[in-house]
């Protein structure tokens, strides 16, 4: 299998304008969002966004993989600039805030999960490692009880951020969740 070509810097500009542009439809609460109208805000002509998206499901699949991944990429700059104590409680708020981005682009995410993609798979896959390594971060410290694992923890958060629908709820889940984190600490093998 060869590798794709990397693409020119006018073409990587343009991806990331158009991936910008929809991210901020989205978001925004505009799930009807047109492609037209998405190239328009990124600067560029609809046949530039279909070289770079075949569909428009294709780019709502990349707005949210880009998501995840620039929440999986934060567990190591946090760990770097923070105990692991403390970097696995900005992570778990950080999680809660990846919600509230799911709740503004719950619309447009339907029609990618009528679809057999694995985009969720792989995001809580990623999700559960980047939690997993924190975990092991903590524990390791002796900060973190060492008997809870990234999935675990994951299907506990994901009950918290179930919540979406209620008004108010992302306060709630913060509050949740820092319970989640006290008992995270709770039993670890020396004292924070």
């Amino acid at each position: 299998m060869t590798q794709p070509r990397p693409l020119r810097a006018d073409a990587r500009r343009n991806r990331e304008a158009l991936l910008s542009a929809a991210r901020q439809a989205f978001l925004g609460g505009d799930a009807d969002a047109h492609v037209e109208d998405i190239a328009r805000s990124a600067g560029v002509a609809v046949g530039t966004l279909y070289r770079h998206f075949e569909t428009r499901d294709a780019l709502i699949e990349e707005v949210y993989r880009k998501e995840v991944d620039d929440l999986c990429a934060t567990p190591g700059v946090l760990l770097d600039q923070h105990a692991p104590e403390e970097a696995l409680r900005r992570f778990l708020l950080l999680l809660v805030d990846h919600a509230a981005v799911g709740k503004g682009m719950s619309g447009v995410l339907e029609s990618i999960m009528a679809t057999d993609s694995p985009v969720f798979d792989d995001a809580r896959t990623r999700m559960a490692g980047a939690l997993s390594l924190l975990l092991e971060a903590g524990s390791a410290a002796g900060t973190v009880r060492d008997d809870v694992t990234g999935p675990t923890l994951l299907r506990a958060l994901g009950g918290v951020c179930g919540m979406r629908a209620t008004e108010g709820w992302l306060v709630e889940a913060r509050q949740i969740t820092a319970l989640l984190f006290d008992g995270l600490r709770h039993g670890a093998s020396q004292s924070p």
